[in-house]
């Protein structure tokens, strides 16, 4: 299951494990037409996939969702947590706790709860895969984007925890931080911003949806069973730990 799959790195992410011979299950809140827009284009290509609509804020949605993924599918072995959570962009000097708490809450909750509900099923097969987008932001930070990092920056740590306690079940939980990628959410950048970006990017170019479904593939193989627990910049080095 892909939350926030229908648009940008969840739609990529879904073609690309449908290619590869898994059943993707494409969450969105709005994005109706678009879903089974991309539903039809991955079932017409020889793949298997479907959408359901919830907001991943909502547990009430939630819990509905996977109990339907659950009777009908077998329940979830791999959770890609994906969806966007807009927030206020403020320096922090600026930015009110409501503005900074909203971003925090709707993050977390988002990964907890999928994550809460997803387990349930894996525990009880001894197998899964947790995958978590954050992003570089959470370790090199940008003016005025103290809320989308700090909420990242508890993701990743939420991520370690996961790893620690999960992996005796055959659960692994890994993270993946894009750097800049090009997507519906980022075409108002200015072109200024996007060739500063390649400027300082040793690959020289800004990442595509597709540079971040091939890292997400990487870690739901049965055979990366032994890597847990990891943080995975994909930013063609922008970012170097």
């Amino acid at each position: 299951m892909i939350t926030g799959g229908a648009r940008g790195i969840g739609a990529a992410t879904a073609k690309k494990l449908a290619s590869q011979g898994y059943k993707v299950i494409i969450n969105y809140v709005n994005s109706t037409e678009v879903a089974n827009e991309l539903v039809n284009e991955i079932n017409f290509n020889g793949g298997e996939a479907i959408a359901i609509q919830a907001d991943v804020r909502d547990v009430a949605q939630l819990e509905a969702m996977f109990n339907e993924i659950e009777e009908n599918h077998g329940g979830v072995d791999i959770l890609v947590s994906n969806a966007n959570m807009n927030f206020v962009p403020k320096p922090f000097v600026e930015q009110t706790w409501e503005e900074f708490s909203q971003k925090l809450n709707d993050e977390m909750h988002a990964a907890y709860a999928c994550s809460k509900l997803a387990t349930k099923s894996m525990i009880n097969k001894k197998f899964g895969r947790l995958v978590f987008i954050s992003s570089t932001l959470s370790e090199d930070p940008l003016p005025s984007f103290i809320a989308h990092g700090t909420a990242k920056g508890a993701l990743d740590s939420f991520n370690k925890y996961l790893a620690q306690e999960l992996g005796a079940y055959g659960i692994t939980s890994n993270v993946i931080a894009p750097g800049l990628v090009l997507t519906d959410a980022t075409s108002g950048a200015p072109e200024e911003f996007i060739e500063f970006i390649k400027s300082i990017t040793p690959t020289g170019k800004v990442a595509n949806p597709d540079d971040i479904a091939n890292a997400v593939s990487l870690f739901v193989k049965d055979e990366s069973s032994h890597i847990t627990g990891t943080y995975l910049p994909v930013c063609g080095g922008a970012y170097l730990s």
